[in-house]
């Protein structure tokens, strides 16, 4: 089990070392979610629980859904260090909540490794500022010009993408965006060119599958979601994909 109190540099030697990162997102799971993540867990670095947000909402009901939508992002962190404390692991993944910085600093204690943030939430240096030293910070980055925010960012890794069309958030394929605020296609290439310029581990993600994982061999990291919640049997599929992105298969 991680302990509770793991210093932000311990956490980075695991972050350094990490080559799988599940982007947890319980709707995306074929059957029970707890049950895919508990088969899917022993062959992934890091979890990154991002609850599926709430629809288009009505102006009077936004606060009352982003309420909702806090209270769900905490009690799924939750279920899911729980989950990581029961399999007492070897090597337990890192758990990172997404977009949260309020639940991230809610579950420090708990044992909460991290957030991710996005291009359009909380600012990396005033999430930092909130978190303090502790906690692990990831920052999604689309462009090799996000990339150059890195070096000036108070953060620990790099999410980027999307590297394959996907239509878990809308990104379509070829040169130009699938709607007016999707990021555009970037390809397996682009993120090898990430890696080796980033000064944090970067993590492609967007699209990957068993069938296209091994393109991102030469970066030795990626995201995963759906190509394993969705699976029939979440185990395996995480196995072959860790596999096949180390050359394994």
């Amino acid at each position: 089990m991680a302990p509770a109190a793991a210093s932000r540099g311990e956490r980075r030697v695991r972050l350094g070392d990490a080559k799988l990162l599940l982007i947890f997102t319980p709707d995306l799971a074929a059957a029970d979610p707890l049950a895919a993540l508990e088969a899917a867990m022993p062959y992934v670095d890091i979890v990154q629980v991002r609850p599926k947000p709430l629809g288009d909402r009505a102006a009077g009901s936004a606060a009352r859904a982003t309420i909702t939508e806090a209270r769900a992002a905490f009690e799924w962190c939750q279920r899911v260090l729980d989950l990581r404390a029961q399999l007492d692991l070897d090597a337990p993944p890192l758990v990172f909540v997404n977009d949260r910085v309020d639940v991230a600093i809610a579950l420090a204690e708990a044992g909460l490794d991290g957030v991710h943030v996005g291009t359009d939430d909380m600012p990396a240096k005033a999430a930092r500022r909130a978190l303090g030293e502790d906690q692990l910070l990831g920052l999604s980055s689309h462009t090799t010009r996000d990339l150059g925010r890195a070096w000036d960012e108070p953060i620990d890794m790099l999410g980027f993408g999307p590297i394959f069309a996907t239509a878990t958030k809308g990104y379509g394929a070829g040169d130009a965006p699938a709607s007016t605020y999707a990021p555009r296609v970037v390809g397996p290439e682009l993120a090898w060119v990430a890696s080796e310029t980033a000064p944090v581990p970067v993590f492609p993600i967007g699209g990957i599958h068993l069938g296209n994982i091994a393109e991102l061999d030469r970066v030795g990291r990626a995201a995963v979601g759906s190509a394993i919640l969705g699976a029939e049997d979440p185990g395996q599929a995480a196995r072959h994909l860790r596999e096949a992105l180390l050359g394994g298969i």
